[in-house]
């Protein structure tokens, strides 16, 4: 197998409200930004090194995510994620992500196809190196391929939502021995299905997928 650069390897230019509200995310959901905490424009200017534009843009998109409450003469104040938050966006995301893979395998072009045995071959790749971290990279990545191929705007954008909230979750996850490789053995299965053009056969895997997904998390 040949490895070479692809998109997982590119470097994006991201606007400045896009960097820094990816940044105001991680930080709430990471807990560095505490539930109740106040925040101001003049403090998140100062500490992220931007101007009060993307500052505003940025709270207002973290209102509408939920991540933030803009109290009225009191300003805006962190909310944050409850255990009861993640629990019920993973059961969502599960049953998004098997619509998502039932009309991937209906709707996939050859050139998505071509992307998603790529990214499982990156798979394999970073498996047989134990490289936990570029396989979570590499994982999401396929998941990423999947959503694209569903050919569903609004499912896209909700399951990559979800993949980004979730991600902070699990960043402390200790990972057993065989991790790498049983991970691979499902992704496997859900490609086969792909390549089969089994519908049936990728909505099982998948959920089989999201279930382990689900009970390493719990174990972790």
């Amino acid at each position: 197998m040949v490895i070479y650069k692809n998109s997982h390897d590119r470097k994006i230019n991201t606007p400045i409200s896009t960097s820094l509200l990816a940044k105001l995310q991680r930080d709430i959901l990471t807990e560095k930004l505490k539930p109740g905490q106040k925040l101001t424009e003049q403090q998140i200017c100062e500490k992220y090194g931007v101007s009060r534009t993307p500052v505003r843009e940025a709270l207002r998109q973290l209102e509408a995510d939920g991540l933030v409450e803009n109290i009225l003469n009191r300003g805006a104040f962190v909310i944050g994620m409850t255990d009861r938050d993640y629990e019920d966006m993973f059961q969502l995301r599960k049953i998004y992500e098997i619509q998502a893979v039932k009309w991937a395998i209906e709707r996939i072009t050859e050139e998505e196809m071509d992307r998603l045995e790529e990214t499982f071959e990156f798979m394999e790749f970073y498996t047989l190196r134990n490289d936990i971290d570029k396989m979570l990279t590499i994982n999401t990545g396929f998941h990423r391929v999947i959503y694209e191929a569903s050919h569903n705007r609004m499912l896209q954008k909700l399951l990559s939502s979800y993949q980004d909230y979730l991600k902070y979750k699990g960043m402390d996850s200790v990972y057993d021995d065989n991790y790498l490789a049983v991970v691979l053995e499902e992704h496997r299965a859900i490609f086969k299905a792909f390549k089969d053009k089994d519908i049936k056969g990728g909505a099982i895997a998948m959920e089989i997928h999201m279930n382990r997904a689900a009970d390493r998390r719990c174990g972790s």
